[in-house]
């Protein structure tokens, strides 16, 4: 996979999380949401690939 790939799956990902924490029901969930966020947006293979594709977009 791809840096770009994987960026854009991690990102889906989170929207689905934010999507299911938006939906018009109580919510007192909050902090297994944030889990679920954090475990997606920070995986290391997620922080690399984000690493190189903005070493790369730098002047």
């Amino acid at each position: 996979m791809t840096d770009q790939q994987l960026a854009i799956h991690a990102i889906s990902e989170a929207q689905c999380i934010l999507d299911e924490y938006l939906q018009p029901r109580p919510n007192d969930n909050e902090r297994m949401i944030l889990d679920k966020l954090v475990e997606v947006l920070e995986r290391p293979d997620l922080v690399v690939a984000i690493a190189r594709l903005q070493q790369r977009s730098s002047p």
